[in-house]
């Protein structure tokens, strides 16, 4: 009888001394794990990426390439990461990743916002009443160590996400070092003569007691009284119109704010409109003619008949008689009026108004305020002196009705401006604040223009409806209100004369400043008095005077981060301005790219913006598309994703929603996107299996040699790259999720590594035909794992340590390049187009080998044969690829058949005898007929050789 001869290495005999068959099989062998155990083995792999430096290997790596700058709008330092968060930096961190594959030098410097009102409430309550005690310096060192807190937190946080960067040298607004070149960008402007410090209504919080700037505005809604109040006519009737004579005529105006009514000093009518006087029951009622109906309903005047109609233009000058003080008030004449609502006579008061003041400017009306910090009516009648605005309203109502004055009554429930911070109502309040005018002349042309020259020429906005969205917020925008009535931040330091108030202006004296604020940062402020830090014998430049105060409001916080690009950019010059990208939220429109714009343009070098591109990210909703909040109980933490998932299900999830829109998140969204990270690990883990005993130095098979389904998929694998690498450099990072899923999935899963268990598997391991599939899935392993690094970072970087071992290969992914398509494979349409039609006969095929198992006359494909009846250019495809075909479609026999018209697919049960190893059918009478070898009955020629191959001799004993 005969029996193998077992080679070293050979599995071990079963009990009876024959090894089993299932044995021989080369089935796929690797160490990499199934399971990733993501919580656990993450920050092992970041404790590794510390230890070896490997952000500094990354740019040691990429020094002297092209540099590419993302410059980081830093996230406020008063709490611990969300969603948001992780969304913003992970986004960044796939483009800054991307870059540096793609060949750039690609440095990330992190930053953190620290100045600002939310630190100082915080602090507040952290203090309580003992804050009464401390110093300005111990209340500001208090602040420094709460934002510290938050910036050490949110560090380890977004590195616990995998994000690389500076992270043991980022910027921080609250550095002295900082401080100082915020104070010089001010500088700048006070000396260019852009600041001046006037009175002017700006958005005011009462709660927080301090000024914002158009860009510290939410809209949000909220329930306001809405009142139409009679105006008596105390002028000549007879003088706007003949017919008005002796009548007792009014105006009606209406409000959704009756706590300014005590500050009411005119009444505005728009010139061009046309207004009808309409009389009832002895009273003539004066309103614009467009909204007359609106009025007669709102007001009970149904009844009216018109008895005049004129231009707005008549009620210039004309005095009515103040609701419920002793005041007259003035007709004026305003183009901002409207007919949208309302009654086409608007209550102007210059101190809580935009319109109204430079309105109240223009007529010489006093723009004295009597609401104090607090929010609180002064100076006016018991019934509400000293309540704040808002409860002020009820009082003021019932005054209004007692003096039978109050036309109509109801509640509006609408969008109103709301402090970004405390998310509570504000009010408009005309206070001294110090501003940056935006008209300024420069040159032949104004700040204003110079900013909007920038948007449209000089930037790219993506999405590109940003464009219009910022142009139109710098071309309606009021001058910049940069003061803030608090401490904790940058002050505005100035010194002002005590006897004419005039501004000191002293370049040398600024400078001195800025060396100061370097030294000792801004606490110096608080420290020394104005005599202390100003040299012997300064003198007013205006009155000559010698006595000075310090200013003692700081900075709008925006001012603090839009001059990053000086503080950072032009403090180093391998990051020097202009950043190739400023990418942030919706809301930076309003904030860090408008300010940063603002202060670039106005006084950088070059009078220039700091960016050339910007990108903006939607806001993350839960799946119902609400915003997430605590009391809805629906927001993701995606430090809790982290821990309990891993940080890659975070990165992967960012990955696969399109940013430039609003992104759903929640725990079943996490858990779907956890599933596919988990078929994408298996897919590399095949392939890894795959790769057991390939050394690409040696058993690389070259390119003309390889199997046509194996040049096929190299092929795909090219066109893969391609469509990648551009949607890395457009920042479609979830085209690149979709792509690289829809490979693995389709052509990698269901075709290429299905079909080739069979070569993989039973094919001697050092056949041609199997290391032909080697230098391919090796191939596609490195493309891969090259263009999912960016994204899935951890995982990359674990799937490179187990590729076959490669001297040229870089130590770590990050550091390696992405894969260049022409090293992978040549462009060969024609190759394309054929496999594409081939697929499709397969598909045919498989629906017939489907049919025919429903019916039950087959089980598995490989039971079967199959004839392919085709007309002639597919006929030719088929049979010039004939020897592909049985692999391609898994089954025992393939023959193919010229016939006119569609393709035609006839399954039957296959020929001859099945073999016991790989289990494919053949002929009885074929060269690779079924037979015995050494102890096992069934073995095929083809699998015959492999297990001689392999070292199972046959050999005949005696």
């Amino acid at each position: 009888m005969s029996t193998p001869e077992l080679p070293p290495s050979a599995p071990a005999a079963g009990e009876s001394g024959t090894t089993p068959l299932k044995a021989t099989l080369t089935l796929p062998q690797t160490d990499f794990p199934m399971k990733a155990n993501l919580p656990q083995n993450e920050p092992l792999r970041l404790k590794k990426w510390a230890e070896t430096k490997l952000y500094e290997q990354i740019r040691d790596a990429r020094k002297g390439s092209p540099r590419y700058l993302l410059h980081d709008g830093p996230p406020y330092a008063n709490g611990p990461i969300h969603l948001g968060h992780a969304l913003n930096k992970c986004l960044k961190d796939f483009i800054v990743k991307s870059k540096s594959m793609a060949g750039f030098d690609a440095p990330y410097v992190p930053g953190f916002d620290c100045h600002g009102l939310p630190i100082e409430i915080k602090v507040d309550e952290q203090f309580g009443r003992k804050k009464l005690e401390m110093s300005s310096v111990e209340f500001l060192a208090a602040c420094r160590a709460y934002a510290q807190k938050y910036i050490d937190l949110q560090t380890s946080q977004f590195v616990r996400l995998g994000v690389f960067g500076r992270w043991e040298q980022p910027y921080v607004t609250m550095s002295k070092e900082y401080e100082a070149k915020t104070l010089e960008i001010f500088y700048r402007f006070f000396e260019q003569a852009f600041v001046y410090k006037g009175l002017k209504p700006v958005y005011w919080c009462i709660h927080d007691r301090t000024a914002l700037a158009d860009a510290e505005i939410e809209y949000e809604m909220h329930t306001s009284p809405s009142v139409y109040v009679k105006y008596a006519l105390t002028s000549d009737a007879a003088a706007i119109d003949a017919a008005l004579a002796g009548k007792n005529v009014s105006t009606i105006i209406w409000t959704t704010t009756p706590w300014t009514l005590p500050a009411s000093l005119a009444v505005a009518f728009h010139p061009e409109l046309e207004y009808v006087a309409l009389e009832q029951d002895g009273q003539t009622y004066i309103v614009a003619d467009a909204l007359a109906a609106s009025v007669r309903e709102a007001c009970k005047l149904q009844d009216a008949k018109e008895v005049a109609r004129f231009k707005g233009a008549k009620l210039e000058r004309a005095t009515f008689q103040h609701p419920f003080l002793d005041r007259s008030i003035l007709g004026v004449l305003a183009d901002y009026v409207t007919t949208e609502q309302g009654t086409g006579a608007v209550h102007t008061a210059p101190a809580h108004g935009a319109d109204d003041f430079y309105t109240g400017a223009k007529y010489g009306l006093d723009p004295t305020c009597n609401v104090d910090n607090a929010g609180r009516l002064r100076n006016g009648l018991p019934e509400y002196d000293g309540l704040t605005v808002f409860k002020a309203n009820a009082p003021i109502i019932e005054l209004l009705e007692k003096r039978g004055v109050l036309m109509g009554r109801s509640d509006i429930y609408h969008s109103y401006p709301h402090c970004w911070r405390c998310h509570n109502p504000v009010i408009f309040r005309a206070t001294e604040q110090w501003f940056i005018e935006i008209d300024k002349k420069m040159g032949n042309t104004t700040f204003r223009q110079l900013a909007l020259d920038a948007i449209r020429n000089d930037i790219k906005w993506d999405p590109a409806w940003g464009e219009d969205r910022i142009a139109n917020m710098i071309e309606s925008r009021p001058d910049w209100c940069i003061s803030r009535q608090r401490i904790w931040g940058v002050p505005i330091a100035v010194f002002l004369c005590n006897q004419c108030h005039t501004p000191l202006k002293d370049a040398a004296i600024n400078r001195s400043i800025i060396e100061l604020f370097e030294k000792d940062g801004i606490a110096v402020w608080h420290t020394r008095e104005a005599e202390e830090l100003l040299p012997a014998g300064t003198k007013c430049a205006n009155c000559s005077s010698t006595d000075f105060r310090k200013e003692m409001d700081i900075l709008d916080v925006w001012f603090d981060s839009g001059a990053s690009w000086h503080a950072v950019m032009e403090a180093e010059p391998e990051i020097a301005p202009p950043a190739n990208l400023y990418f942030e939220g919706g809301d930076q429109y309003r904030g860090w790219f408008h300010t940063s714009l603002l202060t670039s343009v106005g006084v950088g070098t070059d009078h220039k913006a700091p960016y050339t591109m910007v990108g903006t990210a939607g806001w993350t909703l839960d799946e119902q598309g609400r915003a997430m909040s605590k009391s809805l109980g629906n927001g993701v933490d995606p430090v809790d994703i982290a821990n309990r998932l891993g940080a890659e299900i975070v990165r992967l999830w960012v990955a696969s929603v399109d940013f430039r829109e609003d992104v759903a998140a929640s725990e079943n969204l996490m858990q779907r996107v956890a599933d596919n990270y988990r078929k994408l690990r298996n897919t590399f883990r095949f392939l890894l299996g795959n790769l057991n005993g390939f050394e690409p130095a040696q058993h690389e098979v070259p390119y003309e040699e390889l199997l046509p389904l194996d040049k096929y998929m190299l092929a795909r694998t090219r066109e893969l790259v391609e469509k990648v690498s551009a949607w890395y450099e457009a920042f479609e990072f979830h085209r690149v999720y979709h792509a690289v899923n829809e490979f693995c999935i389709v052509d990698l899963s269901a075709l290429y590594l299905d079909v080739l268990k069979d070569r993989m598997y039973t094919f001697a391991p050092t056949s041609i035909e199997r290391r032909s599939a080697q230098t391919v899935i090796y191939k596609i392993a490195d493309a891969l794992v090259r263009l999912v690094a960016p994204i899935l970072s951890f995982t990359a970087d674990e799937v490179w340590q187990y590729l076959p071992a490669d001297e040229k290969r870089e130590p770590s992914v990050h550091t390696a390049s992405f894969p260049d398509a022409d090293a992978v494979a040549h462009h060969d349409a024609a190759l394309l187009a054929n496999w594409s039609r081939l697929l499709t006969i397969r598909d045919e095929v498989l629906k017939a080998l489907e049919a025919e198992r429903k019916a039950g006359k087959i089980g598995k494909a490989l039971e079967a044969k199959v004839t392919v009846f085709a007309a002639a250019s597919d006929h030719d495809l088929l049979k010039s690829l004939e020897g592909s075909l049985k692999e391609l479609f898994n089954v025992s026999q393939v023959s193919v058949a010229e016939k006119q018209g569609e393709i035609e697919v006839r399954p039957s049960a296959a020929e001859g005898t099945k073999c016991e190893r790989c289990w494919n059918y053949y002929a009885d009478n074929g060269p690779q007929r079924v037979q015995s070898y050494g102890p096992w009955p069934k073995v095929c020629g083809r699998c015959a050789g492999a297990l001689e191959h392999m070292g199972y001799k046959q050999t005949v004993s005696v």
